[in-house]
């Protein structure tokens, strides 16, 4: 069986935590001690066939809780000998063999006049929050808005959109989901206390939740859900109520359909709409005309799963931010308090309050076990850092860092003041002294020493040194899913080839017969010769690509089965864009292109690694290569040791080229997409074509991810390139550093200049 793809990212958490050299006393402010006195055994009530559940005792007969969906069931498996054997098809994905459904499905009744508005509101506020969100209207709109799922049944009348909304949930996604939410477009839904509820309730009962309202008349005492404030049906009423939909359609007379569906319910199967169900209960908010949300402050509006009426799009905004700044302001307050049951109940553990760590409830610092293990600081100022990528001592603090040095100056500064005000108020003079390290266990720390000049409630005013200790710590790991891939897709490589690249050609081809046609890979290669106009005028006398396509032929002959085909174009600028539009339109759109140099070394590891970090419609992958430095320069009169022949010993002499882009991985369907919303900026400007390269092209054009990453299994030798003055000046400057920087380490060109100077000395 296969499973999706997953990729775990850390994203830090938004807050800053600042600590001082200060002692402070923390009070108690949560702690629940339970005791017992009874002398009653658990063995006892347990055998005695009663349970506790939500605060009450009851009672189970014969081994039945009331819910057959948990009952574990045995399916035999007999195998007939009369019959031939069939392969077993097993299914994709784990959770479709088990039988595990997802928790909620969400439904949104929407109409033509307010998708646009209303739709789209809830669709930015809260779908993203729920596992999948659907609208439905009556008639679709001409336009329908960018990445929402709308379903239209192709009639406006209320109670038809209904019936057609509960057929289709049962009959798409009846067996995928436990839950099912409804609710109008103009209502606001707090997602997580929606999911928290479902999640709290048993998923194989009859179950018709919201808020309860009278028939019109009030005459019996069974009530509907209202549908302007949410409603919940479970999978088991939905499987039910199905037989009975057409009979209610045809009988029932209602105006509003959410009545018509509370009537359907109760008629036929026999059940009225709940506001609490097993100690859970359905809250909610009726909002008043003219209401400003940033004043409403009551217990019934914060604790409310769902508010309405919302009357237009900026009104469902300030309702998301407030209900956004209630669960921050609950959340910090929470945190508070785990805090001081920490610090309080450590005292009762062996190391007692010299076991506590800073801050609370964070994991301690990285202990490293050698030195090899030492995590180092960085040492900064407002305006320099000593710690550069490059490996210079000193550089320009500039870009995200500048930004992050400055954002964690003012954090400390204004929680000094937090802390001390009023009797004391802060305001930084310089920084003094700054030191930064990522600890992986955690997330970033800082000390800075801070010259500060603080102000008494009198007016005076003195200048201080003060140390503070900040922490970014790292949020719980996210789980990003990504679209299925597969390491068995065939892959296209694409050589451009020109007339001064030809001499590299023979060792390309040679790590392609053994990495690829010697092991059976699945991949191909196509030649793209690149005539310049003189050479393309003598092709008939003299063809410069001559020797290339007699090795092609070589390769052909030894390889009965193999075909390596190429193509001839002529053009002045031979850009990657425009040999890219000739390949695209000879392959079909599933292709998956490896565009590659004749520097470039292909082997298993890298062809595998092109296939799982290219993923159609979602993202391409640039891979930086390893650079080989000059050996002249690194060994000078020495020979390269026999372990450098090692990858590992390899990587030493050489560095991550960050500033070529030729390897890329893509599939044709995403460039021709890309080139579609490129089209219309170069009707006027065909000169873009020869500004840009593929890179650039995808950046700017596509909305995919553009995966960027160093890869250790693309080493190329050392060789210095060709650049070509015609490309635009920022290509033809990354190609003159790319020359540069890959001629050695500043310590190898400090050793060759200082072995220049004395012997010129000398």
């Amino acid at each position: 069986m296969r499973l999706s793809s997953f990729l775990a990212v850390f994203r830090p958490a938004l807050p800053l935590i600042l600590g001082l050299s200060l002692g402070c006393s923390l009070s108690l402010l949560m702690v629940s001690w339970t005791q017992g006195e009874t002398d009653e055994a658990c063995g006892d009530e347990l055998g005695n066939g009663r349970l506790l559940h939500s605060g009450h005792i009851r009672d189970v007969q014969d081994g039945q809780d009331g819910n057959e969906d948990f009952q574990p069931r045995v399916v035999p498996y007999h195998k007939d000998p009369n019959k031939p054997h069939k392969k077993v098809l097993r299914t994709r994905y784990i959770h479709t063999e088990l039988g595990i459904r997802e928790r909620l499905l969400v439904g949104i009744l929407s109409s033509r006049a307010t998708l646009n508005t209303l739709g789209v509101a809830v669709n930015k506020t809260v779908a993203h929050h729920f596992h999948r969100t659907f609208f439905f209207t009556g008639l679709r709109s001409t336009k329908a808005p960018h990445g929402m799922a709308v379903v239209a049944h192709g009639d406006d009348r209320p109670v038809w959109l209904m019936y057609e909304t509960i057929r289709h949930l049962h009959q798409h996604h009846g067996n995928e989901y436990d839950w099912f939410y409804l609710a109008q477009d103009d209502t606001y839904t707090q997602a997580e206390r929606v999911v928290e509820l479902v999640n709290h309730l048993s998923a194989g009962q009859d179950m018709y939740m919201g808020r309860a309202e009278e028939f019109i008349g009030g005459e019996e005492r069974a009530r509907y859900c209202h549908g302007g404030y949410g409603y919940l049906l479970s999978r088991s009423l939905l499987a039910r109520l199905q037989p009975h939909l057409n009979s209610c359609r045809n009988d029932i007379l209602s105006v509003r359909p959410d009545e018509w569906l509370g009537r359907c319910i109760i008629d036929y199967l026999g059940l009225s709409c709940v506001e609490k169900h097993q100690e859970m209960t359905y809250r909610y908010f009726e909002l008043q005309k003219n209401v400003d949300p940033e004043r409403e402050d009551s217990a019934q509006f914060k604790n409310a799963f769902a508010v309405h009426p919302v009357s237009e799009p900026a009104l469902m905004y300030r309702l998301h931010k407030r209900y956004n700044q209630i669960e921050l302001d609950w959340t910090y307050t929470q945190i508070q308090q785990l805090q001081n049951q920490i610090n309080n109940i450590s005292e009762l553990t062996p190391e007692g309050k010299a076991g506590d760590t800073w801050p609370i409830g964070i994991n301690p610092p990285f202990r490293p076990k050698t030195r090899f293990e030492v995590i180092n600081w960085e040492y900064f100022t407002e305006e320099h850092i000593y710690s550069c990528a490059d490996s210079s001592p000193k550089c320009e603090l500039r870009g995200a860092d500048r930004a992050d040095v400055n954002s964690v100056l003012e954090t400390a500064v204004g929680r000094l003041n937090e802390r001390y005000q009023p009797q004391l108020r802060f305001r930084k003079r310089r920084l003094l002294n700054g030191y930064r390290r990522f600890d992986p266990t955690r997330g970033m720390e800082y000390v800075l020493d801070l010259a500060l000049e603080a102000f008494t409630q009198k007016g005076h005013s003195q200048v201080i040194a003060k140390r503070v200790s900040l922490l970014k710590p790292l949020s719980a790991v996210e789980i990003i899913p990504m679209p299925y891939v597969t390491e068995a897709t065939r892959v296209q490589v694409i050589l451009p080839v020109t007339a001064h690249d030809q001499d590299f050609v023979g060792n390309f081809l040679d790590m392609y017969v053994m990495n690829a046609l010697d092991t059976h890979d699945n991949a191909l290669l196509t030649f793209l010769f690149v005539y310049d106009p003189f050479d393309a005028q003598r092709v008939s006398q003299t063809d410069v690509f001559a020797g290339v396509k007699a090795m092609i032929g070589e390769v052909e002959k030894r390889y009965g089965d193999v075909k390596i085909p190429w193509i001839s174009v002529k053009t002045e600028v031979p850009s990657q864009v425009k040999l890219m539009d000739i390949i695209s339109k000879k392959h079909p759109v599933d292709t998956l292109f490896l565009l590659a140099s004749v520097w470039t070394e292909v082997n298993a590891d890298f062809l595998n690694r092109c296939r799982m970090n290219a993923i159609s419609n979602w993202q391409v992958f640039f891979p930086i290569h390893f650079q080989e430095y000059s050996p002249s320069l690194v060994y000078r009169d020495q020979q390269p040791s026999a372990a450098s022949s090692f990858a590992s010993e390899a990587l030493r002499d050489g560095h991550f080229d960050r500033h070529v882009f030729e390897e890329a991985c893509f599939y044709n369907a995403d460039y021709m997409a890309a080139r579609t919303k490129m089209a219309a900026d170069i009707l006027d400007n065909d000169e873009l074509l020869e500004s840009m390269d593929v890179y650039e092209i995808f950046v700017r054009y596509s909305g995919l991810h553009v995966f960027r990453a160093v890869e250790p299994a693309l080493v190329q030798k050392y060789v210095h390139r060709e650049c070509n003055p015609r490309f635009s000046e920022d290509i033809y400057h990354r190609c003159v550093l790319s020359n540069l920087e890959g001629l050695a380490s500043r310590s190898h060109l400090a050793m060759a200049l200082f072995e220049q100077e004395q012997a010129n000395s000398t």
